[in-house]
């Protein structure tokens, strides 16, 4: 292998290391058994399968790599392979975002604190650690307020307090999972041990989907979420948001301003923000690209690729964006909630994925399968993305086609 070309990817998707092998990369992959696949072998130049979360088995795996192979940059995507990413690029001094910064980004109290402690804007929050500390929050900052992980995502985890009469039930609820966990879609993948109170901000959320090139950070679209008061899964986005241009700028300078503030440098991210009663507030941040499909509705409407441009930065294979590109349509994604029940049957998928105006029609759950009320996105049974001439267009096809296309037939059990 070229050791001025081999990139360390760690937790990849199948599809990002067929970019990667475009790009005429040589790819050493470090991937969990959970998620690893049979195609992604035969892309990778070589494969390890470990515990991307454990840096004891990281670190020297990652070692032996950079030793055999030369290690040009290294990379991650997804929530749980960041903290492991900060660590390799500060241990081999490969640039990119240090571990420092990426734990600012996984620890949603240390990112709170450290913007309050930079001046930053910044709502109420206090971790817990007794029952008797939801208490006290209420008193302190008012009800409703939002109970979360530290260290989560997908929205894993997050329930709101109403009321001091609630107390008893939230404090049972961070105990159970503290003790068992949440085993369903990529919830393993998560501690659970340390959780946080913070202000509850009512108003429309939105996500801003950015790439920083040295500091200079780059908004590339403004993504709509549909929300439920029920839970904390989101049910669909909407790409561009459909929303004043006030707003957009409002949104969009609030999510540059929060990454100066968290130190990021280079590379994509995801911010999502709410427009409260006193402005502009970011719920949490990732330094990655967005999950939801939200990479593929950015693509759609603006013609960027926000994964190429994650694996071609550090080696200078895509130009650096100088503007925030104009759309050239609407996308929309729309997800499907038909449980608890037993899966009884599964039709339209062929039908929705041969039409040229969706982007992507998949279903999570097989015949037979048992699933549960949603509780975070990893409970959505299914989804269908895409396009139109705008955004409202694009919302109502996937309406359309998730009521009388995809048929996800879910029977008593």
């Amino acid at each position: 292998m070229t050791q001025d070309r081999t990139l360390l990817f760690i937790g990849a998707t199948t599809r990002a290391l067929r970019t990667a092998k475009e790009f005429g990369l040589n790819v050493v992959l470090l991937q969990h058994r959970n998620k690893f696949e049979a195609e992604q072998a035969a892309l990778a130049d070589v494969t390890f399968v470990a515990d991307y979360t454990d840096w004891s088995a990281v670190r020297p795996l990652a070692q032996a790599a950079r030793e055999r192979w030369g290690i040009t940059a290294a990379l991650a995507l997804t929530d749980p392979a960041l903290d492991a990413l900060g660590r390799i690029n500060d241990l081999f001094g490969l640039g990119g975002t240090g571990h420092e910064v990426c734990r600012r980004f996984r620890d949603k109290y240390e990112m709170r604190r450290h913007l309050a402690a930079h001046g930053a804007p910044a709502i109420g929050a206090e971790p817990l650690k007794s029952r008797d500390d939801l208490t006290s929050f209420g008193d302190r900052y008012g009800y409703p307020f939002i109970v979360k992980p530290t260290d989560a995502a997908a929205g894993i985890g997050v329930f709101r307090v109403d009321g001091p009469a609630d107390a008893d039930a939230a404090w049972r609820r961070v105990l159970g999972l503290r003790e068992t966990g949440v085993n369903r879609g990529c919830g393993y993948l998560f501690p659970l041990t340390g959780f946080l109170m913070e202000e509850y901000v009512d108003g429309p959320e939105f996500s801003v989907e950015a790439f920083s090139f040295s500091g200079r950070h780059v908004v590339v679209a403004v993504t709509e979420k549909l929300t439920s008061d029920a839970h904390f899964a989101e049910l669909g986005h909407t790409v561009p948001a459909r929303i004043t241009s006030a707003q957009e700028e409002l949104v969009a300078t609030a999510a540059t301003g929060f990454l100066d503030a968290m130190g990021l440098a280079d590379g994509p991210s995801h911010t999502e923000i709410r427009i409260g009663p006193r402005g502009p507030v970011v719920i949490e941040s990732h330094n990655r690209i967005g999950g939801d499909r939200i990479t593929d509705l950015v693509e759609a409407v603006y013609g960027i690729d926000l994964v190429a441009y994650a694996i071609g930065r550090p080696f200078g294979l895509v130009e650096e964006l100088t503007e925030r590109p104009r759309p050239r349509c609407g996308a929309a994604v729309r997800f499907l909630d038909a449980g608890p029940g037993r899966v009884a049957a599964i039709d339209g998928l062929a039908e929705l994925r041969s039409r040229p105006d969706v982007i992507a029609a998949d279903v999570f759950a097989k015949v037979g399968d048992v699933v549960g009320p949603v509780l975070d996105n990893n409970d959505r049974l299914g989804l269908v993305a895409a396009t139109g001439p705008d955004g409202d267009a694009a919302v109502k096809l996937c309406e359309e086609l998730l009521e009388n296309t995809l048929n996800v037939q879910v029977v008593n059990p």
